[in-house]
């Protein structure tokens, strides 16, 4: 059974974290989401914290656990007085950063019935994959070669860390949220940062973007990286009911670099009234 951390009373935010954080990667926003009269709930990804991992390590069993833990949250909402729920249908506001983003994709792709509301945040539909279909295997490659040699030349996750976070925020971030990031980093174990890593090149969801009814926002950082904002605005515009912001100066790690931006955009989008349902193609 996966562990989480839980803030507040009142529909629930479910936040799925990155390859290298884990539930403290979202401790701003479990404060703020609460104190705005949500239930902030913050994961840890099989294999993080004391969650256990799973076998075999793939986006269909995280999806799985994920699900799991979905079903537990809705079955504990639904014992509370009726009128928490302030959409139209069942289900939870699932946010999902990064690695997290594609978990988040993964379970809307299965469970449609199970998300509200989604947020995507510095990640992307296909991992080693242009927008226009064309394999980038030797940039994914780079990507996980930067991040499993050091692992391989006796380098602890800490260390990983202190080398990869400064690279990942952008101009305009906060220095705190930096250091929480190689916290959250630093704490991950290598193993399961070696089996995620593995898991996030064969990721690929694009074709069912089109797929995603709930409305959705997507939320870029003008410097990332690893999820550049061209391909965050691509997604948007594959995805029905979906709008792109971007946080000018921070980069991938934007619910950290501008926690105060960030959570006022999420914000914002839950507090919209439910849209009118799209027609069905059948």
């Amino acid at each position: 059974m996966t562990k989480f951390t839980t803030l507040g009373s009142g529909p629930t935010i479910l936040m799925l974290h990155g390859i290298g954080g884990g539930h403290m990667a979202f401790s701003p926003q479990v404060e703020s989401f609460a104190s705005a009269g949500y239930r902030a709930v913050a994961w840890d990804m099989p294999g993080y914290g004391y969650s256990p991992p799973v076998e075999p390590y793939t986006f269909k069993a995280l999806a799985e656990s994920c699900i799991d833990l979905i079903d537990q949250l809705l079955e504990s909402e639904a014992r509370l007085p009726s009128g928490h729920s302030p959409d139209a249908t069942g289900g939870l506001v699932l946010l999902g950063h990064s690695m997290g983003g594609m978990v988040a994709q993964e379970v809307v792709a299965r469970r449609p019935d199970k998300v509200r509301r989604l947020i995507l945040c510095g990640t992307s539909a296909a991992f080693g994959k242009r927008s226009d279909g064309q394999a980038a295997q030797a940039w994914a490659g780079q990507f996980v070669a930067a991040r499993t040699a050091p692992l391989d030349a006796g380098k602890s996750m800490a260390e990983v860390a202190q080398m990869l976070v400064p690279k990942m925020v952008g101009p305009g971030a906060m220095p705190e949220g930096a250091r929480l990031a190689e916290h959250c980093m630093a704490g991950v174990p290598a193993a399961t940062y070696r089996r995620a890593l593995d898991a996030l090149v064969r990721f690929d969801r694009q074709a069912e973007l089109a797929q995603i009814r709930v409305p959705t926002l997507l939320i870029g950082g003008e410097f990332d990286r690893v999820a550049a904002p061209t391909v965050m605005k691509q997604m948007a515009d594959s995805i029905p009911r979906a709008r792109y912001a971007e946080l000018a100066g921070m980069g991938h790690l934007m619910n950290l670099e501008a926690p105060d931006e960030f959570d006022a955009l999420v914000l914002n989008f839950l507090r919209e009234p439910w849209p009118k349902p799209l027609p069905d193609h059948h």
